[in-house]
């Protein structure tokens, strides 16, 4: 029963449907009538700028953090103990975190219409492997360092995580595995749009690194 109340609360802290809250508190819109209709940090940075873009994306990858770390909560005996206990916290911290990117995809307080879940996966991730993590992030900043597509970054991060989980890392534990090709799998599935976009050269890109192409027009 305990176990079962800290998934539904990882539920409730994932639905903070925190683009949705900032678009209406500071600017009287619903981010979700604007730009890709997404309530997500992508589209903040698109229609808001890059602060409060920056602002939702860090808000969404601590929901992430904050609920797949509430297995700490638990007395040691109900996640196990001595070599159980490594196993049963990990597909514990995987139940929790899912929860929170079910509840940012479909969240409670916004009527089921979320993000992608993207920046939250990052924040489970984050509280499981941070190392992955850590590199994970890497390939979403350089990425977006030479194209200023955030869906294209958080694509091949997602692809990476699955990569980095595989085969460089080499997780053994089988539920983390199977995890980590969902991730890349939701990744993908979520940003098929986004794919199309790109493909035809209609994908927005995010109001940073300006600077960079101004200096690239003027070499020219």
């Amino acid at each position: 029963m305990n176990e079962l109340l800290l998934i539904v609360l990882a539920y409730l802290i994932g639905s903070i449907p925190t683009s949705i809250w900032v678009s209406k508190r500071f600017f009287g819109i619903d981010i979700r009538e604007y730009g890709s209709g997404n309530a997500g940090a992508t589209n903040t940075f698109r229609v808001l700028g890059k602060n409060w873009g920056t602002f939702v994306m860090i808000i969404d990858i601590l929901k992430g953090v904050i609920a797949t770390s509430l297995y700490i909560i638990l007395p040691s005996t109900y996640i196990g103990s001595g070599s159980d206990f490594e196993l049963h916290r990990t597909n514990f911290m995987i139940a929790l975190g899912l929860s929170s990117v079910l509840g940012h995809i479909f969240p409670i307080w916004a009527n089921f219409k979320g993000g992608k879940g993207v920046a939250t996966l990052f924040g489970m991730a984050i509280a499981i492997q941070p190392l992955v993590a850590v590199c994970c992030i890497g390939v979403f900043l350089f990425v977006l360092y030479l194209t200023r597509f955030v869906s294209l970054s958080s694509i091949l991060a997602g692809v990476a995580f699955m990569v980095f989980i595989l085969f460089i890392f080499n997780e053994r534990e089988t539920l983390y595995r199977i995890f980590a090709v969902m991730v890349a799998l939701m990744v993908v599935l979520t940003h098929q749009k986004n794919i199309g976009r790109i493909l035809k050269g209609t994908e927005g890109k995010v109001p940073i690194l300006k600077f960079r192409d101004s200096r690239k027009r003027r070499k020219r």
